[in-house]
């Protein structure tokens, strides 16, 4: 079964892993709108249109069906969106999309929307507001876009003046950026107008999870990441946890009641910290794919790749394929690819 990353950009790694969980000779496809290193590490690549162009969505299609893609992941959040809009015609085309429904990756793309949902699962967040003017929280408060991702247009406002400084910034930031697309598209009917939002500080230390869930939305599991550095909105330097660590209960039992409550598709990166004063957990972020904290989690012994293409055969997946065989204290590195041009 042949597979196709989709908005594959920098990540190379993802690509080597996909291509190791094929054990029966099957291709790897990596696609973008750009060149990019990833689309070198695959067995083949493509250049796609824009994800909001037109003829996108028909343009993956026709490529699956030429290369019998049976398993088609992306990897970026605009993409999962895009692709959750119109899941059923992958489906229809016996191709898997490694997706959530459009409700759920609704709610992941949303931080205002995230917010009001993930209370109704009592499952804390910060206190968020749409407005300066609304905001009645304390300081420092962060200023950022509501359909954001990584640290793209994020500031921190000490006092009232600031915020309302920054929040202008911020909501012309958006504006000038590809995110004006994911602001247009989805605040649209959705409780509370705006593109940017103001978020109390919450202290304490921060954790990545990977909340996994089969292809068909059940849960399976959770793995515990400590985050010590950060760059760019990534995870730069972690810990991999295993269960005897104090931590680990509190946050693989919220990872379990949100697996379930939400029951997304595939893995669900999550961005949480555990508050210095009440012990409290406090979602963050959510994003419905692989997240750039996950090579953490691979390098501690979960395989969530070779898991995929397990659950899109309809095979049983065995639990150490997913399970953390080894606490691990790991950095991510940088280096340079040359190629051949192609």
């Amino acid at each position: 079964m042949n597979i196709l990353l989709t908005s594959a950009g920098r990540r190379t790694y993802l690509v080597r892993y996909f291509k190791e969980a094929q054990t029966d000779g099957s291709l790897v496809f990596a696609a973008n709108s750009t060149m990019s290193p990833a689309l070198m590490e695959a067995d083949s690549h493509v250049l796609t249109p824009l994800i909001y162009e037109e003829g996108y969505v028909d343009f993956l299609l026709d490529f699956c069906r030429e290369h019998q893609i049976g398993l088609m992941v992306p990897l970026f959040d605009v993409d999962v969106w895009m692709l959750s809009c119109h899941r059923d015609r992958f489906l229809d085309a016996g191709i898997v999309p490694a997706v959530s429904d459009r409700s759920v990756t609704a709610v992941c793309s949303d931080k205002y929307m995230m917010g009001r949902r993930l209370s109704e699962l009592g499952i804390h967040t910060p206190y968020t507001a749409l407005d300066p003017e609304d905001y009645d929280g304390s300081f420092p408060a962060y200023v950022k876009p509501r359909f954001g991702m990584g640290s793209i247009g994020l500031y921190k406002a000490l006092c009232r003046e600031e915020l309302g400084i920054l929040w202008s910034l911020c909501k012309r930031n958006v504006e000038g950026s590809y995110l004006r697309y994911e602001s247009e598209e989805k605040s649209e009917g959705q409780e509370g107008r705006g593109s940017v939002i103001i978020q109390s500080e919450v202290r304490g230390s921060e954790y990545g999870l990977d909340i996994i869930n089969d292809l068909k939305g059940s849960y399976v599991t959770t793995i515990v990441r400590r985050k010590l550095a950060m760059r760019s909105g990534e995870t730069d330097e972690a810990i991999v946890l295993g269960p005897e660590a104090p931590e680990h209960k509190v946050l693989s039992e919220l990872g379990r009641r949100l697996g379930r409550g939400l029951g997304h598709r595939g893995n669900l990166d999550m961005d949480v910290i555990l508050g210095a004063e009440d012990g409290v957990p406090y979602v963050l972020d959510m994003n419905a794919r692989f997240g750039g904290g996950y090579p953490f989690s691979h390098a501690a012994g979960v395989d969530l790749p070779r898991a995929y293409v397990a659950w899109a055969k309809g095979e049983e997946v065995p639990g150490e394929l997913l399970s953390v065989k080894r606490s691990i204290h790991a950095y991510k590195d940088m280096d340079i690819r040359l190629y051949e041009k192609q």
